[in-house]
């Protein structure tokens, strides 16, 4: 600093101009304010499914597509779970059928993955509103075989591939305005 004044006085008095005042070096953006959009990740592969299975995935399409909750109901175990991405869970075929109602549409499912070991199995899967629209979620669908050899779908928990949104703020102070009287104010 003291060098700075030195050199204006000094600068002044041989009618040179000052020198330029120094420049501060930029901000560096903080880390918060930019995150880059991480590149998406190709969807996994699908795999087939022996028949019985894949029974299993095509019925709750057509049933889906047809907004026909009493058909998906009856792909369940009776005593199946439903755990729907943002809601209560749903156990036995007539809270299906209600937890049902009012859903359905455009439903293309893909599997990637499945085992079965006895009377038990599991189908990991992904969803979309059509094959070219790629996933917008994923699924489990754990099943169990019925007593006529049918798989069933003991449990069925799916997700959507979209984070969920936080909620808007409510205000937590009331808007002032000199039209209209506060409680408590004369």
């Amino acid at each position: 600093m003291i060098l700075l004044v030195l050199a204006g006085i000094l600068s002044s008095a041989s009618g040179q101009q000052p020198p330029p005042p120094i420049a501060r070096p930029p901000v560096a953006a903080s880390p918060v304010a930019y995150r880059p959009t991480p590149t998406p990740a190709p969807p996994l592969p699908s795999v087939e499914l022996p028949p019985e299975l894949d029974r299993v995935l095509r019925d709750y399409e057509r049933a889906w597509t047809a907004k026909n909750a009493e058909a998906l109901s009856r792909l369940f175990a009776e005593d199946g779970f439903v755990l729907p991405n943002g809601g209560p869970p749903a156990r036995g075929r007539s809270a299906i059928r209600r937890t049902y109602a009012k859903a359905g549409g455009p439903l293309v499912l893909r599997a990637l993955a499945f085992a079965t070991e006895g009377p038990v199995g599991y189908i990991i899967g992904a969803y979309g509103a059509s094959a070219e629209g790629g996933d917008t979620g994923k699924f489990v669908l754990a099943l169990k075989r019925g007593t006529d050899g049918r798989w069933m779908i003991a449990a069925d928990i799916d997700n959507s591939n979209s984070r969920p949104r936080p909620p808007t703020p409510t205000p937590t102070v009331r808007p002032y305005s000199p039209a209209v009287p506060r409680p408590g104010s004369p």
